[in-house]
């Protein structure tokens, strides 16, 4: 499982209001998919914070924080952007849409999703 969840890669992007803030060209997007999967099932969604701690990657290169305006997301290679604040909700729902669009892409590449929880 490691392997798949460090070698398909994509680009990774976050947009704001049409335009990407912050974008990484090859960076392997099953691994974040499957670790924001487990932590909206997990007790802690929605209550604390999520910083991205990957095999590969420097830990923080995704964060997505509770802020008293809502949820923002960040990376530490960005240490002066954050996102808009968001909802709950709306956050959810935009982890939820890169979860499938992960889980469509490796479909489509012949590998089996299986080890990604869907949502």
């Amino acid at each position: 499982m490691a392997v798949l969840l460090l070698d398909i890669e994509a680009e990774l992007s976050i947009w704001e209001h049409g335009r990407a803030v912050w974008f990484e060209k090859q960076f392997p997007v099953a691994e974040p998919a499957y670790h924001l999967a487990l932590w909206l099932r997990s007790p802690a969604a929605g209550h604390e914070d999520f910083e991205f701690d990957s095999m590969q990657a420097q830990v923080g290169t995704i964060r997505v924080v509770n802020s008293d305006q809502g949820w923002r997301i960040g990376a530490v290679s960005a240490p002066d952007f954050w996102s808009a604040p968001v909802g709950w909700d709306a956050l959810v729902s935009e982890i939820k849409h890169f979860g499938r669009s992960v889980r469509d892409g490796m479909t489509a590449m012949g590998i089996d999703p299986v080890f990604i929880p869907e949502l």
